[in-house]
């Protein structure tokens, strides 16, 4: 049995491994920053880390919302990053048995964005898969920049 952290975004519903969530945040002040991928808000500052925040609507295509309740903030391969979010529902748990893997294209999302579909009752929820939601040319540039921000700090410090 595996815990997710099922969130809204877009009226739709989405999972997350309980195991990959640092914390969920209220919004907050988020500094844009140039050169980002449209997809990437900027960041925030979370106990002296810089957090780069990403609009999950943005990067699937959906419309944008006035709508920035949430922002969880998530482990992925070497990094934080925030996934900003319309609502965090609740924790549910779900049997192996009732995630099945995703079709290559479901609800519009390309298959490399999901882990898998899961089964709760008549509810489906798509299960996201942190690791491939930046590719690697969007890792670089996001460490170029934070290495910047980390310079221009400690150069303001002195």
């Amino acid at each position: 049995m595996s815990k997710f952290a099922v969130f809204i975004l877009a009226g739709e519903e989405f999972g997350l491994e309980i195991g990959r969530i640092v914390e969920i945040l209220k919004a907050q002040k988020i500094t844009p920053l140039p050169k980002l991928p449209s997809f990437l808000c900027g960041v925030i500052s979370l106990r002296g880390m810089v957090i780069p925040i990403m609009d999950l609507r943005k990067r699937f295509g959906m419309a944008p919302s006035p709508i920035r309740e949430r922002i969880i903030i998530v482990k992925t391969v070497n990094e934080r990053i925030g996934l900003l979010v319309d609502a965090v529902k609740e924790i549910l748990s779900l049997e192996k048995e009732h995630v099945v893997v995703p079709p290559s294209i479901f609800k519009g999302l390309k298959a490399e964005y999901l882990s898998g579909i899961g089964k709760a009752g008549d509810r489906l929820i798509v299960l996201l898969n942190l690791d491939n939601l930046l590719t690697s040319e969007e890792r670089i540039v996001l460490e170029e920049l934070k290495s910047e921000i980390r310079s221009e700090q400690r150069g303001s410090v002195g």
